[in-house]
């Protein structure tokens, strides 16, 4: 406990600890969490501001520059054969477990680039969500506004690897995320109106994902939204304003843009632009090791990818987009901003976890360089 809270009774400290993470939080809100009565809370929050830890309810302001990330929370499970796969048997494996997910892997992302960040998402009551809570706040994620649910297990992934690590079968149960309903948002409103960018996959339900577009009118954040998945990718509507950054690859778009067969978009992009068209206030399309087209207020830009040793994939696309916001969130416009997404992709590409180790700013700082002194290309 801190020096400033020693004259403070255990649970008065525990009282402020949730005011300092929610400054909006209820009396009925603390005293849920906390196991009280309402009523002690009332009186547990008097003696605080008459120790002047607080000058009131709502006073213990966030941070300037706040991220909020919302969307999925993952135990990624991966098991590779040591010899070749045979069906229908048993088959004796390396197993290895790690935390996973596209927005909680941008939310460790953001957090270890030093911006402040709250982690939004649900997880189930086991033993798998208290392991992805207690990792993120190791992380120093804000995860207090994560809900808990008894109706479904915590999200999980796992894959089936032959002795040269290619995908046999993966399996995938994400059922939980169903119960993101779009009240949600609205319960946690006061942490997305005070943020400086809001971030969220399209793990969420489709009409979770149509109240926060909706809602992002009534906010003064920058709404940023990633596709995950050409089938996740249609739970966005056909009208994207509201959206002021989306990331996506060409198959992703062309599913957004219901386009197929001739209508089918072979260019980054033309499909970047077509997603401004479509409502969004600024694109970014991957193209895998072609870089990426990037579709700002000043035009569009195409960035190659630049030079990797790559060990893993895993991870890349979280990163890349993980290090835009960072960027953007200190001020840079987007095109400075993708820049040095590209370059943190590329890193976590030369590392065998989906968050590098050593990730820091500093790391981030040192390896600046690899961009070269003009990496953009204007394709328009």
């Amino acid at each position: 406990m801190e020096d400033a809270q020693l004259d403070l009774a255990p649970q008065e400290a525990a009282v402020l600890d949730i005011i300092k993470a929610n400054p909006f939080a209820g009396q009925q809100e603390i005293a849920t969490q906390l196991g009280l009565a309402r009523s002690t809370v009332a009186a547990h929050i008097v003696q605080l501001m008459q120790k002047g830890h607080i000058l009131g309810r709502g006073y213990v302001m966030p941070s300037e520059t706040r991220a909020v990330v919302i969307g999925g929370a993952v135990l990624d499970r991966k098991y590779k054969a040591r010899q070749k796969v045979v069906l229908e048997t048993s088959n004796p494996v390396e197993s290895s477990r790690s935390m996973g997910g596209v927005a909680r892997n941008v939310a460790e992302n953001l957090a270890l680039l030093g911006t402040p960040t709250t982690f939004v998402s649900i997880v189930g009551d086991d033993e798998g969500g208290r392991s992805l809570l207690r990792y993120m706040r190791e992380r120093g994620i804000d995860v207090s506004q994560v809900a808990v649910s008894d109706e479904r297990p915590t999200a999980e992934y796992a894959a089936i690897l032959d002795p040269e690590g290619e995908l046999v079968i993966g399996i995938a149960d994400m059922g939980i995320f169903d119960l993101f309903a779009a009240h949600h948002i609205e319960r946690i409103w006061p942490h997305l109106a005070s943020a400086s960018v809001v971030f969220a996959d399209c793990n969420l339900p489709a009409e979770t994902l149509s109240a926060l577009i909706a809602k992002r009118r009534d906010g003064r954040f920058r709404l940023a939204i990633d596709a995950v998945s050409t089938p996740k990718a249609v739970r966005l509507p056909e009208d994207l304003t509201g959206i002021d950054l989306i990331f996506m690859n060409l198959d992703e778009a062309n599913a957004v843009l219901r386009r197929e067969g001739p209508d089918l978009i072979m260019d980054a992009g033309e499909a970047a632009l077509a997603l401004q068209a479509a409502g969004v206030r600024e694109a970014v399309v991957t193209i895998g090791a072609r870089g990426i087209a990037v579709a700002g207020l000043a035009g569009l830009k195409h960035f190659p990818a630049v030079k990797a040793s790559p060990v893993d994939m895993t991870g890349a696309g979280d990163a890349m987009i993980a290090g835009t916001l960072h960027r953007l969130i200190a001020g840079d416009d987007l095109y400075r901003a993708a820049r040095t997404g590209a370059l943190l992709g590329t890193l976590t590409t030369e590392s065998s976890a989906s968050v590098h180790h050593e990730l820091s700013a500093r790391f981030l700082e040192a390896n600046m360089h690899r961009l070269g002194s003009d990496p953009a290309l204007s394709i328009a």
